[in-house]
């Protein structure tokens, strides 16, 4: 019997085992995980006194303002030459690194085009309105700037080991980077990154992923308890990391596009069968932007739940994608910078807008016919299902095609098998910068990343975005601080690639 078939069995007998005391070990995950990290969520999300916006927000959009200014809106000269990278035009195989530019952008790619982008995009819109969305592609737009930073650097410091691995990210460029310009406290900031990476890594990377996962899959087949879900997610990612970077890279790069072509073209159906919808769907979210439209916190409301969703989306800042990106085969930072800033518009621009659009053409949010304002309970939109998260997104399919939650529960198992894959690569080189290279100390680390994976999936959502937010946005504060610090450096970086593209010292290799 196949590895796949006793996976499937052992599925199946759990099933059939399940009742109320396997329900109850649901509830009491839930609740110690809950009442643990509450202190916690509370204080990074704490707000401005004497304003309704929470600092870490703040933090990240004006570290991405500053980023684009600072840079001449690089995200949009340098556009296409991204392109033309992406496609291999200038790749030497011969490079350092370990994968190609395009295996590179897959696979940070698969940690940040997943379910950010599917229930990410519902929770947004089901507690900001469809103002969100207008937030979520601006921020999506500036941190473009954000990502080419944190990518040039981690190339130019990355370490390469004599049997070709390479290691990169944050942790790196502050410690070697601040080093280098003579600066104090690079230690301090990549030790600071890498603890949050872990919790990153265990929270958004994981717990979010496969809990999102357990609602679609539960929402086809039926209800069960989430802790059996977790187990069998725990099993197969348990046997795919073991492989490392290369495994991961071989996967997502047929993972990823194929993900995402499948979910895209759903929804273009969906969008292109209501046409005449569309110009209304985006004034919604334009009138939506600045007024509300009856949402908690009106315009400042869907603003902070724009630029909240989208750097959960897109990870601009965080610092994660750095890692992913630094195994890049080639001996120019710069490249891999220009790679990188696609990867804020494919995600938050391109699909965050199209699963919006959906959203919105179904008519999935409440709205109250005489005033056209949204109707609100709780702090949260009133849906037609009364769904939230992923189930709004797959409501939201099912109006078009009944038998779309099936497609989507595949779709949502691919996503964030992918995330989880590329989280638990990021988790481990933040393990390894704390604790040392070496085969038994990487064993420590996947087995925690497993065992996290079963709580996720027993959790509520509620708890685990909370989490999941707070710890991708802690990695930020620390991150953020060391890009103020370096950008003058890529700034060096991209004045002489832009010298040697003029002088033909560099140019295309097919």
């Amino acid at each position: 019997m196949s590895v796949i078939s006793r996976i499937f069995v052992f599925f199946a007998a759990l099933l059939a085992a399940t009742g109320a005391q396997a329900q109850s070990l649901d509830e009491t995950i839930n609740g110690l995980f809950e009442s643990s990290t509450g202190w916690y969520v509370d204080l990074i999300f704490a707000n401005f006194p004497g304003t309704e916006v929470p600092w870490i927000v703040g933090w990240l959009v004006i570290g991405a303002v500053v980023f684009s200014l600072y840079f001449g809106f690089v995200q949009f000269r340098w556009v296409g030459h991204s392109i033309r990278l992406v496609k291999g035009d200038y790749s030497d195989p011969n490079d350092a690194g370990e994968v190609s530019h395009f295996q590179a952008l897959a696979t940070a790619l698969s940690g940040t085009v997943g379910l950010g982008n599917i229930a990410g995009v519902a929770v947004a819109m089901s507690i900001g309105g469809p103002g969100a969305m207008f937030w979520m592609i601006l921020a999506g737009l500036l941190g473009m700037a954000t990502k080419f930073t944190e990518c040039t650097l981690g190339v130019k410091y990355r370490n390469e080991f004599p049997d070709g691995s390479v290691s990169g990210g944050p942790m790196y460029y502050l410690t070697k980077g601040f080093k280098e310009r003579g600066l104090p406290g690079g230690t301090f900031l990549a030790v600071g990154f890498s603890v949050f990476t872990l919790l990153g890594a265990l929270g958004g990377g994981n717990m979010f992923q496969v809990n999102q996962a357990h609602q679609q899959i539960s929402g086809v087949v039926g209800e069960y308890p989430g802790w059996i879900t977790g187990i069998v997610f725990a099993v197969i990612v348990g046997v795919v990391i073991i492989g490392g970077l290369k495994s991961i890279a071989r996967v997502t790069e047929k993972v990823v596009p194929f993900m995402g072509i499948l979910y895209v073209l759903a929804a273009l159906v969906i969008i292109l069968a209501n046409f005449d919808q569309i110009g209304i769907a985006f004034s919604r979210i334009i009138e939506g932007a600045f007024t509300g439209l009856g949402v908690a916190g009106g315009m400042v409301g869907a603003l902070i739940q724009g630029f909240r969703r989208a750097a959960f989306s897109n990870e601009a800042g965080i610092g994660s994608a750095a890692i992913a990106h630094s195994a890049v085969k080639t001996k120019e930072p710069i490249t891999e910078g220009f790679v990188a800033l696609l990867e804020p518009f494919i995600d938050t621009v391109v699909i965050c807008t199209i699963t919006a659009l959906v959203i919105i053409i179904s008519d999935q949010l409440v709205t109250d016919p005489e005033t056209g304002l949204f109707v609100v309970e709780n702090g949260q939109i009133v849906t037609q299902s009364g769904a939230t998260g992923v189930a709004l997104t797959s409501d939201a399919f099912a109006t078009a095609f009944s038998w779309f939650p099936i497609v989507l529960a595949v779709a949502v198992v691919l996503f964030a098998f992918s995330t989880m894959l590329s989280w638990s690569y990021y988790g481990l080189k933040a393990w390894t910068f704390l604790f040392g290279e070496g085969k038994g100390k990487e064993l420590v680390f996947k087995a925690i990343f497993c065992f996290f994976v079963v709580i996720g999936a027993a959790a509520s959502l509620d708890p685990v975005i909370a989490f999941s937010d707070a710890a991708l946005f802690s990695m930020a504060i620390f991150n953020v601080i060391g890009l103020y610090f370096l950008m003058p450096l890529v700034k060096q970086e991209l004045r002489k690639y832009s010298e040697k593209l003029r002088s033909g010292e560099i140019r295309k290799v097919k």
